[in-house]
């Protein structure tokens, strides 16, 4: 007895301690299901390589102190037929701020520092400056004016002494006057430091002192000129030296003394309050505005920023004017972080509230939220709305295709109850083995689905035929036809599970983790569906129809496909074209390969999360009863417009330098390099006509155009002037930090206090949404290999990084993994069947030719994915190895099923017959409900989905007509020439049989 028929034996024997040792295992393992954890994180699927390893230290260590979690909002206004610009947009966006400010949902995530900054708040900020500026300016003007009457008076006084010398004047008149003149000087310094500070009236008093001292030196200095006392070249050196001075005493003694005020103006840690811009620009009418617009989006401006907030379609020679732009929210996320994918159930809720404010309130045009907690909200919600609804589409065709093949009641229920205890063996072991579920793992429901009712029909439909088995050592007992029919259909279902297996786990040949999961997990799931539906439902069954039996029903049921009629004749099709022309069959399949293998090459990759954001479901699923009817998503359509239009933080290329940081060569290279970024195809180009680029050097150049103190330093260090440091960079780094702490940290990374070491530079480069990535790669690599030494003397590294070019590599990475595990799949099938058959029917030929239609078929698949127009993704890039592991159980079953019916019939074409007609039905029952089960993805909400739904069907159909259309003739041949040729005769037609009876075995 083979051992099978042994499993088979124990099972039957024992049946009722099996479903009791069954139920418990269910139990336990489907505890674990609770314990899944779900993610919309598309991080997961990036290895280890330069470029993600690049894009961690920048993530890690390019974030200014504090802004670790801090997750930025995009809210894009647009009015495609008004003015974005208008004081009435204006204002509007300063009030939907100040409503954000007052819901306690978006408050407490704000930044309270700077919660918002769009082009509203830089006109009403430039404005308050203004005029701040302007205050400060007629302030400095007073005390100018203080100084000028401390200089015209000593000059009174000068004039009183000279006076007095020359005896023109008493000395009661001279004492008099000269005590009005010390009151009057008494009076101006009194009036001028009225309304100014301890510290800031000291320092006028000093400079007014100065002014006093100065003007008497001038004085006494133009009359020992005049005396001739001294020659006109020391004249005019020492004027020189005390105009000078003089110039300097204003200089402190006005705007010296507003200093500090003068600075906070420049400074953006100190901007008014919210409340202050949206009452200035209230205060404003539209000319003003517009005048303080223009001068903010003036490109000599420094308002640099102001253009990465507009559109880049904005015309500049029409500055008051814009059908869009953009303001940028900063939040402060205590949980979830935007860089590792995960977003906090506040983040989340936070980003859709302040939607809500926009929808609620009446702002002018239209309000766009775009931001991560939105994005990662509609994929979590479209793979739960997907579910809602593929599942019990699933479910519901499945049960259609049960009644047509099983036409019982009992063995639909049965079918279904195998169906949840796989389910749940397979998501408890992924709670168990803290398996995340993620977008893809939506395919493993179907998936499963579709493999149980594969397993359940070939179980029952033996399980059938057997009982309607007349001959003398079949028996037709319940239970003993179903020992009979597990033996003989155990071993195929062991080996089209360890194929089905294989397939499933070359995926772990992928460098990114979830496909590897899925490999798993999927593996798991087929090895749950073959103890489920080859111990628990055998046993459950025979105990049920026993049951029944003894109470008087009839429990024999025909079996699919074995009736004859138009059915039986046309699953013989294959038999009679192996027939007739088995050549011609074999020769036609090869050329359909060749083309589909010719188009193969022409299929593109996708690895990127735009690719699972779902898109406007269609108008009929509006209909759907409340619990399927999908929810609203706007992203993708948002993302497509924003990626079109704006610069965009996650679509930029990076370029991370390390080594030799603090080299003046590594800054010249870095000089040489943002040229050339600026020239590249893929970059973005502001409505200023300036490519948006970023650097140690750009942040260098911004930092001296604000702060004289910062401008000395870098003057002093460049000594070319062409503004790039040639010495003492480190230093040029310090005062950086010093004077734009927020800004150097983006692009100067430093370790270290007090005395401290740079490590690494960052570069960035905005470059368009619509662009290729391999375009986007190609142009930032060729930057950073300017920077780069090449491994030369400097030790100098540059790499290039950022989103873009990430997804990149994992495309790369994702095409390596479908041809890896194809090779894979087909090495360790084939090698699998060789020896399975070697040892089983003496000839591992019949495993190459097992495996052969399959083979053949994965051509025919990659061909159809390109006239689609379907890429591989993280979903459809698993085709290959599913397309052979999933494709070769139809084969299996009907070569096992031919070897059997040809040892018995001793007739190669009466065995072909009986093995369509009985295995051949089987699988066109298992092949349709699989086509139907994955075919309901197409209802689902998430494209790779759909497209993940169709393909694999296709898949299915092409496995099934190449078993049954393409495998006889191959079997043909084989028999021919490598089996027992015997059982052919030279006409083709057929010998006598043995015994025409279906066969009882497999």
């Amino acid at each position: 007895m083979s051992l099978p028929d042994r499993l088979a034996s124990i099972v039957m024997s024992h049946s009722r301690i099996v479903i009791a040792a069954m139920l418990v295992m269910t139990l336990a393992l489907g505890s674990g299901a609770g314990m899944v954890e779900q993610s919309s994180s598309f991080d997961a699927f990036q290895s280890d390589n330069d470029a993600v390893e690049a894009q961690n230290y920048i993530t890690n260590n390019f974030v200014p102190p504090g802004e670790e979690n801090v997750s930025r909002v995009q809210v894009i206004v647009r009015n495609e037929s008004g003015n974005v610009l208008s004081k009435e947009s204006l204002v509007s966006s300063l009030e939907y701020q100040q409503a954000l400010l007052d819901n306690e949902t978006i408050n407490a995530t704000l930044d309270q520092q700077q919660p918002a900054l769009g082009v509203s708040n830089l006109v009403a900020i430039t404005a308050i400056s203004q005029e701040r500026a302007a205050e400060l300016q007629a302030r400095a003007g007073g005390l100018s004016d203080a100084l000028n009457q401390t200089a015209g008076l000593q000059r009174q006084y000068a004039q009183l002494n000279a006076s007095y010398q020359q005896g023109e004047i008493n000395e009661s008149t001279y004492q008099a006057r000269s005590a009005e003149i010390e009151q009057s000087l008494v009076a101006v310094r009194a009036d001028a430091t009225a309304e100014l500070s301890a510290e800031q009236a000291t320092q006028f008093n000093a400079s007014a002192s100065s002014v006093r001292n100065l003007t008497a030196q001038q004085i006494a200095l133009q009359r020992q000129y005049e005396r001739d006392a001294i020659n006109e070249s020391t004249y005019q050196t020492r004027s020189a030296e005390l105009d000078q001075q003089l110039q300097q005493a204003y200089q402190r003694g006005t705007r010296g003394v507003f200093a500090e005020q003068f600075a906070a103006l420049q400074s953006q840690e100190s901007q008014p309050s919210l409340d202050a811009q949206l009452q200035q620009l209230e205060s404003m009418n539209e000319s003003e505005v517009d005048a303080v617009l223009v001068g903010t989006l003036d490109p000599d401006s420094g308002q640099g920023m102001a253009y990465q907030l507009l559109s880049t379609q904005y015309d500049p020679d029409n500055p008051t004017t814009a059908d869009a732009r953009m303001m940028i929210l900063r939040q402060e996320i205590a949980t979830g972080n935007v860089q590792t994918g995960s977003a906090s159930d506040v983040l989340i809720e936070s980003q859709l509230a302040m939607q809500d404010v926009a929808d609620a309130q009446m702002v002018e045009g239209d309000y766009i939220v775009f931001g991560f907690g939105l994005i990662s909200d509609e994929i979590t919600r479209s793979m739960n709305d997907s579910l809602a609804i593929v599942g019990p589409l699933a479910m519901l065709f499945v049960l259609l295709a049960l009644i047509v093949a099983y036409r019982d009641l009992l063995d639909i229920a049965l079918g279904f109850v195998g169906i949840i205890a796989v389910l749940l063996w397979t998501f408890g072991f992924m709670g168990w083995a803290g398996i995340t579920f993620n977008m893809i793992f939506i395919a493993v429901p179907v998936l499963l689905i579709g493999l149980s009712v594969d397993y359940a029909i070939h179980v029952f439909m033996r399980h059938r035929e057997q009982r309607q088995d007349r001959s003398a050592d079949a028996g037709d007992g319940v239970r003993s036809a179903m020992r009979v029919a597990l033996g003989g259909v155990g071993a195929t279902l062991v080996w089209v599970t360890a194929t089905t297996a294989i397939g499933f786990l070359s995926n772990l040949v992928s460098p990114m983790g979830p496909i590897r999961d899925f490999g798993i997990v999927s593996s798991v799931g087929i090895l749950s569906a073959l103890v489920i539906f080859g111990v628990l439902v055998p046993a459950v069954k025979v105990e049920l129809d026993e049951f029944l039996e003894a109470r008087g029903f009839d429990r024999k049921k025909r079996a699919f496909g074995t009736g004859g009629g138009r059915l039986g004749d046309l699953l013989s099709t294959g038999e009679t074209l192996a027939r007739k022309a088995p050549m011609v069959v074999i020769a036609i399949a090869l050329v359909v390969s060749v083309a589909g293998g010719a188009a193969a090459t022409q299929v593109d990759t996708s690895f990127q999360q735009e690719d699972f954001i779902a898109g406007d479901p269609p108008d009929w699923m509006d209909s759907l009863p409340g619990p399927l009817e999908p929810g609203e998503y706007n992203a993708k359509d948002h993302m497509d417009y924003v990626y079109d239009n704006f610069v965009v933080e996650n679509s930029q290329g990076e370029v991370l330098v390390r080594g030799s940081v603090s080299s003046p060569e590594t800054l010249h290279r870095i000089d040489e390099a943002q040229a050339e970024a600026a020239e590249m195809d893929t970059a973005v180009i502001l409505s200023n006509d300036r490519a948006d680029v970023q650097s140690p050097l750009t942040v260098m150049q911004s930092a001296a155009s604000s702060n004289e103190t910062f401008n000395a330093t870098l003057t002093a260090a460049d000594t070319d002037g062409d503004g790039v440091p040639e010495q003492n960079v480190e230093q040029v780094y310090d005062a950086l930090y010093r004077t734009a702490p927020t800004q150097a940290a983006q692009v100067v990374h430093r370790t270290g206090s007090g005395e401290y070491e740079y490590q690494a530079l960052r570069m960035s480069i905005s470059v368009k949404g619509g662009a290729s990535t391999g375009a986007i790669t190609e142009d930032v690599r060729g930057v950073a290999a300017t920077i780069d030494d090449d491994g030369a003397s400097e030790t100098r590294s540059a790499v290039a990084t950022g989103t873009p070019i990430v997804n990149e590599v994992g495309q790369n990475e994702l095409l390596d993994t479908v041809i890896q595990s194809l090779l894979v799949t087909l090495v360790t099938v084939f090698a699998f069947l060789a020896i399975v058959y070697r040892f089983q029917y003496d000839s591992a030929t019949l495993g190459i030719v097992t495996l052969l239609p399959v083979a053949l078929s994965v051509s025919w698949i990659l061909g159809t994915m390109y006239l689609l127009g379907m890429s591989f993704n993280v979903l459809t890039g698993m085709i290959t190895s599913l397309t052979i592991g999933m494709g070769v159980a139809y084969s299996i079953h009907l070569s096992e099923r031919y070897n059997i019916e040809l040892d018995r019939q001793d007739n190669a074409w009466e065995a072909m017959r009986v093995s369509l007609t009985g295995t051949g039905g089987a699988l066109l029952g298992s092949a349709a409900t699989t086509v139907g089960g994955f075919g309901v993805l197409v209802f689902s909400i998430m494209p790779p989905l759909q497209q993940f739904g169709i393909i694999t069907g296709m898949t299915i159909i092409y496995a099934f007509v190449a078993s049954v259309v393409v495998l006889p003739s191959l079997l043909v041949v084989w028999t021919r020439y490598f089996g027992p040729a015997e059982t052919l005769d030279a006409s083709g037609e057929e010998t006598p049989a043995a015994d025409a009876t279906p066969s009882a075995d497999e």
